[in-house]
């Protein structure tokens, strides 16, 4: 069974920069099989993809609402993942998760039928 603990969340300003982050347990599988995502679900509405990143960190996929504003990461020897957010806005406003599935392809990460372990979500509050 894997875990993902997430932390970083909070109340920030229009225009502030925020860095979330996502800590595995593998209980003895093996980090760096598995892909990693990001979604986001904004209030009253359906949970989005944001950002997703291939096990080594070579290959990245991010939303076209995100891009130049959000970076995807991994450190696979502490086991864990981030979200990087700059610029925040108050659409940015959501309760953020993070997710892993074995690797299949790049555009496997956008679809969350694929994620086999979910972190407890993390609540991101932006005032204008």
């Amino acid at each position: 069974q894997v875990q993902l603990v997430q932390s970083g969340g909070g109340l920030v300003q229009a225009g502030d920069s925020l860095r979330l982050s996502c800590l595995a347990s593998t209980s003895g599988r093996t980090f760096i099989k598995y892909a990693m995502g990001w979604f986001r679900q904004p209030p009253g509405k359906d949970r989005e993809f944001v950002a997703g990143l291939s096990p080594s960190g070579a290959y990245t996929l991010y939303a076209d609402s995100v891009k130049g504003r959000f970076t995807i990461s991994r450190d696979n020897a502490k086991n864990a993942g981030y979200l990087q957010i700059d610029s925040l806005n108050p659409e940015d406003t959501a309760n953020y998760y993070c997710a892993i599935q074995e690797w299949r392809s790049g555009e496997s990460l956008k679809v969350q039928g694929n994620y086999e372990y979910w972190g407890q979500g993390t609540q991101v509050t932006v005032s204008s």
